[in-house]
């Protein structure tokens, strides 16, 4: 039997979740579907204030998706010196930054074709 794929619409919202767990901050997606060779559906983007928020944020993503969609990225890169990790589920990309890290490589403006929809958060 084959393994069922998460729907894209669940994946992000259990990221979201997890991303807001250990109060990730400036959460933001991208939909890059109506963008033409793109290496997925989603990018989302946050940051944390450390390399240990940056670390817990991974984490807590990993463990939520885990849980609840038995899902697990399919590579994860740059959590040795947690300053900008990413993770790949496939169709939704999840970077995870320092802030500094974050605005210096600017990837929302790379990316500005991309709809891109901020997540409040109230912490």
């Amino acid at each position: 039997m084959a393994k069922k794929e998460p729907n894209n619409d669940q994946l992000i919202a259990h990221i979201i979740k997890g991303i807001e767990e250990v109060k990730g901050n400036d959460i933001d997606i991208l939909d890059l579907r109506q963008i033409e060779n793109t290496v997925c559906d989603y990018f989302i983007i946050c940051n944390g204030t450390s390399n240990t928020q940056v670390n817990a944020i991974v984490n807590s993503i990993q463990k939520t998706v885990s849980k609840a969609l038995k899902d697990k990225p399919w590579h994860v890169e740059g959590g040795e010196n947690a300053e900008w990790v990413l993770l790949d589920y496939v169709n939704v990309v999840v970077h995870v930054f320092q802030k500094h890290i974050r605005e210096f490589y600017d990837i929302e403006s790379l990316w500005g074709d991309a709809k891109i929809t901020s997540i409040a958060t109230n912490y």
